[in-house]
């Protein structure tokens, strides 16, 4: 979003980014609790005031830096039920699809069962939603790219790290090669990862990645 923003001329004057361990569990410290008492990334700080739920966040710095991303007229109503249908669908349910696949490995593979297929099965359908609306735009909300596309972009992307095969979904598969070819996108999806990894991760950072996860949605732990 902030190098979207970018793109359009706006000055964001001087910004900074905190890496908060999950692993280290430094999101229940009282500091970050203070800004964001459900203990969760991300949050964004402006000022005094403190801003939680990614959703939450892109919609104030659309609000607050008017841009096409979220026009101010009656077109926003074409983007924000898109928004929020990320927040109430593809994260949940392609987030535990991720838990359940690459991180909770205290958990038996038969009582993982029912819930790699409920949420397997329920990923698809949301995708053929989003494949029957990217028929109809080059956008999810329309012709103009906006924070819909940014909110539900990470999580579709994400598809092999999840293992939901949406390669039959071809209008989404397109948009994916749209949304990544964005230079503002380029930029943020590079940001903090080593060179080369931005699209394939190595085998170290896989490993890495599936031991924090697997601390953090361990059934005994407070993350």
């Amino acid at each position: 979003m902030i190098e979207e923003l970018r793109e359009t001329g706006v000055n964001l004057g001087d910004l900074s980014v905190r890496h908060i361990n999950l692993a280290k569990g430094e999101q229940h410290t009282a500091e970050f609790s203070a800004h964001n008492p459900n203990q969760k990334i991300p949050v964004l700080l402006d000022g005094n005031r403190s801003i939680m739920e990614s959703c939450a966040i892109l919609q104030y710095l659309a609000e607050k830096y008017p841009t096409d991303l979220l026009p101010q007229d009656h077109r926003r109503w074409e983007i924000l039920p898109w928004l929020y249908w990320q927040a109430a669908n593809v994260g949940p349910v392609f987030g535990n699809k991720l838990s359940y696949t690459r991180y909770m490995d205290s958990v038996s593979e038969e009582a993982k069962a029912h819930p790699l297929e409920r949420f397997g099965t329920e990923a698809l359908r949301l995708i053929s939603v989003l494949d029957g609306q990217l028929r109809k735009n080059p956008w999810v909300a329309g012709d103009t790219f906006s924070i819909a596309d940014i909110a539900i972009y990470p999580w579709v992307r994400a598809w092999k790290w999840s293992k939901i095969d949406i390669t039959g979904a071809a209008s989404v598969m397109e948009w994916l090669t749209r949304v990544r070819q964005r230079p503002g996108v380029t930029r943020g999806v590079a940001y903090g990862v080593p060179p080369g990894e931005e699209e394939q991760w190595s085998e170290e950072r896989k490993a890495q990645y599936r031991r924090h996860g697997s601390k953090i949605t361990a059934p005994d732990s407070s993350n």
